[in-house]
């Protein structure tokens, strides 16, 4: 299978649910069974499975990554983001998501999401099927 490009413009920090774009390529690579793994490759941003229905999640979720990884003066990282790359490595730069009968396997309030710490920027992140190559791949 081959790897799926998807660019996005975020906001200075938030959470954008990919969900949509994910699910378009795995009905388009025609994978009824297997698993899918979404990724990014950059060192302030992340991705992760959360809450998609309650706005308030992602704003929670947020304001708790400022009160984990706030700015700090005495890091010494010369572009002034090191609070976006604790945030980044604590989130993790991936997600894998079981993919059966032709749709991801997520829960009923679950949503993929790529997590902006450092932007504004232009990003991009990666999706890559793997069918496990049973009946009707």
């Amino acid at each position: 299978m081959s790897v799926r490009e998807f660019h996005l413009s975020t906001p200075r920090e938030g959470m954008i649910n990919i969900t949509s774009q994910v699910g378009q390529a795995v009905r388009e690579s025609g994978v009824t069974s297997g698993i899918c793994v979404v990724f990014t490759p950059h060192t302030t941003a992340a991705i992760t499975i959360n809450e998609n229905a309650d706005p308030d999640v992602v704003r929670d979720f947020m304001l708790g990554m400022d009160d984990a990884f706030p700015q700090n003066r005495a890091f010494q990282h010369m572009e002034g983001n090191s609070h976006a790359h604790l945030k980044s490595s604590n989130v993790g730069c991936s997600e894998t998501i079981i993919i059966e009968n032709g749709r991801l396997l997520l829960g009923t309030w679950q949503g993929i999401w790529f997590c902006e710490f450092d932007g504004p920027r232009n990003r991009r992140f990666w999706v890559k099927i793997i069918s496990d190559g049973g009946a009707g791949q």
